[in-house]
């Protein structure tokens, strides 16, 4: 695609969880897998600010009447998360850390921070609005295509978990209410997908030059924002793996450009007035499993006539997406129906010719009208057909601003209308802040960090995995520690091995804290263990079946009477079979290398 004569103006906001204790109280950053300890509910309801104006995706969250249930715990979580006692004094750890990231850019720091709140709807916060302060702005970072500005560097609070997603109720875990983030927004200065890609990239690099920050799968994501020359700015959100984003930014702008194309050719078409029809009694006999579930339930099918679109809701806007898809999308979000049926797919689903036509004749539909139908409560029918018939109307008017959830494919889907303007208003509960930059002390860069573990000896691909891990912290203290022990020994140990323990023994190695490896450091330096039994070792520190006296190694006068014994035994068993029993006998006991080299030398002796 020519980006340039398509207009693609492309920014994106990056947000990492910081380490340390939460933005606004002394509760642990720990996420928890246990069962809750209590349950707590609430319900959204929107409100007026102060401009006199409600928040339009508030109002949507509020015409859903769904209930949020929030679990918490009562050693890790407090009043503050619930939103039942007001906020603690900022964490100074987690704003130095931002004024850290805000010294790399350069960017101008504002003298006075004030903490604002921001109006949440989708239940993520038990308040319904999350704290967030903007910290500093200006500054850019250099990509092979140009100059990219960042617009705001923020210090936030993470949202709460998600655990259970219906349309009647949404639950959360309180445990990751409340993390520090720092988040990054940039400029739309990023005008291809690749772009999009180096700019997340770099400002990651950058990101995990800092001490402070987490590491690991779920403490970074991306928000993309993306429009087109005529189309309109779409938010895609929760972008986890950093490598999709280009093809995210590129499959936006696919479905952006052929939603123009579509609203060129029904420009001289008009949508008719909306009206439901129910249309039950075609389906008394109907061999469709959703219609005769919801007909047992005294359910209703509904039916809505799309004039002039016959053939165009099978379009495909992205791979395996298309304008039903689209319209299906809002019928799911408004009315928590679980989908629609349209002409252009039907018959199919159990949904016979016949009824099809009995449809058409129904609704009045000409040979290019479309229609859609629903079987769900009356009340989900007409919330889901309203939602599908607003949808189609703004095919007339391009592309609608929304927020669009990610999939694993790089396709997005419908997730709410994009918020308005009016939902930031200041947080009185937390004072002023006056940011002193004089102190910062900038931290080694990941760049250099890299360069510096190549010299110790890692490859260039060792070193990276180990800079950009969440052990990076303990691999300098280890090999400061044991100066006798080759650095990449160390790295291995806390990234390859992991590897190999989590995808061939199936273990969990996020079990194995920094004490572990301290403990495992201390028995190889003490040559309790040797390192060709690490594994082992790891293997059942996993299982939590480690007990020293089962690993430590023998003395050289035990591993020479044990040989002595299988040779004695074996007299004229080749070198290769009396290693084999040696081994078996000596298995965590002592080193293949060790009992190698007892072997040749007490049969060399006996030759």
């Amino acid at each position: 695609m020519d980006y340039q004569k398509i207009g693609l103006k492309c920014g994106i906001e990056i947000h990492q969880q910081l380490e340390g204790k939460k933005l606004f109280c002394s509760c642990p950053t720990t996420l928890r897998e246990d069962a809750a300890h209590f349950v707590v509910e609430r319900k959204i309801r929107a409100s007026a600010g102060e401009s006199g104006e409600v928040d339009v995706a508030a109002q949507q969250e509020q015409f859903k009447d769904r209930i949020f249930s929030y679990e918490g715990y009562y050693d890790s979580t407090c009043l503050v998360e619930l939103d039942e006692e007001p906020p603690h004094e900022i964490n100074q750890e987690a704003l130095y850390t931002v004024l850290q990231f805000c010294k790399i850019v350069g960017v101008e720091v504002s003298p006075i921070v004030q903490v604002m709140r921001k109006t949440i709807v989708d239940g993520s916060a038990t308040s319904a609005f999350q704290r967030t302060a903007l910290v500093a702005r200006g500054g850019s970072i250099e990509t092979p295509e140009g100059k990219v500005r960042i617009d705001n560097i923020n210090l936030e609070e993470d949202a709460a978990k998600i655990i259970q997603d219906t349309f009647e109720r949404k639950t959360y875990r309180v445990d990751r209410l409340g993390i520090p983030l720092i988040e990054i927004g940039t400029a739309p200065d990023i005008h291809t997908p690749q772009q999009a890609y180096e700019t997340a990239k770099q400002i990651g690099m950058l990101l995990r030059s800092l001490p402070g920050v987490k590491r690991g799968l779920g403490t970074i994501r991306q928000d993309v924002n993306v429009s087109i020359k005529g189309g309109a700015r779409i938010e895609i959100k929760g972008v986890q793996d950093l490598r999709q984003i280009s093809l995210f930014v590129e499959l936006e702008v696919k479905r952006q450009l052929e939603l123009l194309k579509l609203r060129e050719e029904l420009k001289k078409l008009k949508l008719n007035a909306f009206m439901i029809l129910d249309v039950s009694t075609i389906f008394q006999q109907s061999s469709s499993k959703v219609i005769v579930s919801t007909l047992k339930q005294r359910g209703m099918v509904g039916a809505l006539k799309l004039a002039g679109l016959q053939g165009y809701l099978k379009r495909e806007l992205q791979p395996q997406y298309h304008v039903g898809t689209e319209l299906s999308g809002r019928a799911k979000a408004f009315a928590g129906v679980a989908g629609i049926f349209h002409s252009d797919e039907l018959p199919a689903y159990g949904i016979t010719a016949e009824e099809v036509q009995a449809i058409r004749k129904e609704l009045k539909c000409g040979e290019k009208d479309a229609f859609v139908v629903v079987s769900d409560t009356a009340m989900k029918v007409e919330r889901a057909l309203l939602a599908v018939y607003e949808r189609a109307a703004q095919i007339w008017d391009g592309i609608p601003k929304e927020v669009r959830k990610v999939h694993d494919d790089g396709t997005t889907s419908f997730l709410r209308l994009m918020p308005g303007a009016a939902r930031m208003y200041p947080e009185t509960d937390v004072a002023l802040i006056r940011p002193d930059t004089r102190a910062v002390r900038l931290p080694e860069l990941l760049g250099a960090k890299i360069e510096r573990y190549q010299k110790m000896g890692l490859s260039k691909d060792l070193a990276e995995q180990v800079a950009k891990s969440d052990k990076v912290i303990l691999f300098e203290e280890l090999t400061q520690q044991y100066p006798a022990m080759k650095p990449a020994f160390v790295a291995e140990v806390l990234t390859s091995m992991l590897l190999e323990i989590k995808r061939q023994y199936q273990q969990d190695p996020e079990k194995l804290t920094a004490d572990h490896f301290r403990q495992v450091f201390v028995y190889l330096s003490e040559n309790k263990i040797h390192k060709d039994i690490l594994l082992d070792v790891l293997i059942e520190m996993c299982k939590g079946t480690f007990q020293i006296s089962r690993y430590e190694m023998l003395g050289t006068e035990e591993i020479h009477r044990v040989l002595q014994q299988i040779v004695q035994k074996n007299p004229n068993a080749p070198f290769a079979a009396l290693m084999g029993m040696a081994m078996k006998q000596l298995a965590r006991k002592a080193s293949g290398k060790i009992i190698s080299d007892h072997l040749k030398k007490l049969l060399e002796h006996l030759h």
